[in-house]
């Protein structure tokens, strides 16, 4: 994960993106002058590749790509009428808002990448190996501490000359040591 992006970096791409792009809707590019042109805003835009998981987003779209000219939702609620997103935006704009922008060549755009986040909410996608690698990884932590807090109860039984819990214990160990083989 990146540092924090700064507002200046913000409303610079945003700019750039607007003399570079053309939106498929002049109201996004509405928006997007609208919220460069607010500081107060501008700090809880977050811009993400994708928006799965957020709870406010909008995703606008350029010339030269196949996807909605303008989607704006909160919650469950979805809208491609900008004038609503452009209402919530600005009466609530202390909420976060995550924006996804598609235009030709995004991922290679070296102002782009400048911006982009990762989205906090989206789904860690794993590979079946890579969640092999995660359960043993875990299972072997588990493990380990179960097997020093024996250990330790162990040394507490000697300390205390309690022969019936080292006993026990020293079979817990051992049965624990089998286990893992």
């Amino acid at each position: 994960m990146k540092a924090s992006i700064s507002i200046d970096e913000k409303k610079d791409f945003i700019r750039w993106f607007l003399n570079k792009h053309q939106m498929k809707t002049r109201e996004a590019m509405w928006v997007l002058n609208y919220i460069a042109g607010h500081d107060q805003i501008v700090k809880y835009v977050h811009f993400v590749d994708n928006l799965e998981g957020c709870a406010r987003g909008l995703s606008l779209s350029a010339h030269g790509v196949e996807s909605e000219p303008f989607l704006f939702f909160k919650g469950n609620i979805m809208t491609t009428d900008p004038e609503k997103a452009f209402h919530d935006i600005r009466l609530n704009w202390d909420e976060e808002l995550y924006v996804e922008l598609h235009f030709e060549e995004a991922m290679s755009s070296p102002e782009y990448a400048l911006v982009r986040e990762d989205n906090p909410f989206a789904a860690v996608k794993l590979a079946d190996e890579e969640k092999e690698m995660a359960d043993a990884l875990i299972y072997q932590s588990v493990h380990q501490f179960s097997r020093e807090k024996v250990l330790q109860q162990i040394d507490e039984a000697l300390d205390t000359r309690d022969e019936a819990a080292f006993h026990k214990l020293v079979r817990i160990l051992q049965q624990m040591d089998t286990e893992k083989e």
